[in-house]
């Protein structure tokens, strides 16, 4: 699937692209970075029933970091959706998904970095 072949929300009930589940295998935060793995990139995202949203997810997060929040604005879904979805892939070991570290005062930089990136990246959608 080509990027530009972006899946629309609209079309697609929530409850049809996941399967009527509304929660996710895994918790993950809103702000959790997630990108392809290797195994998702040699397996292909289409294996196992997966279909076109699946496929969408593995070629953005494919070579660039991407937010759980930036997925969903991207694929016009909700966020509870796309929770369920990248979590299913995590679970798979087609995404890695990394989770925001705790703001104390040994990596203070480190987590506002982290916010900025995220806030910056909402703000260019």
């Amino acid at each position: 699937m080509a990027e530009r072949d972006e899946p629309t929300g609209a079309l697609v009930r929530p409850y049809a692209v996941t399967r009527g589940r509304t929660r996710p295998k895994l918790e993950i935060a809103l702000e959790a970075l997630v990108e392809t793995t290797v195994r998702g990139r040699s397996a292909g995202a289409t294996k196992g029933g997966q279909g076109r949203e699946h496929q969408y997810i593995a070629a953005l997060c494919d070579g660039r970091l991407q937010s759980l929040a930036e997925i969903a604005a991207r694929m016009q879904l909700p966020l509870g959706v796309a929770r369920v979805l990248i979590a299913d892939m995590a679970a798979d070991g087609l995404l890695a998904v990394y989770e925001p570290t705790s703001l104390d005062d040994t990596n203070d930089a480190v987590g506002t970095e982290l916010l900025e990136r995220v806030l910056s990246g909402l703000r260019r959608l």
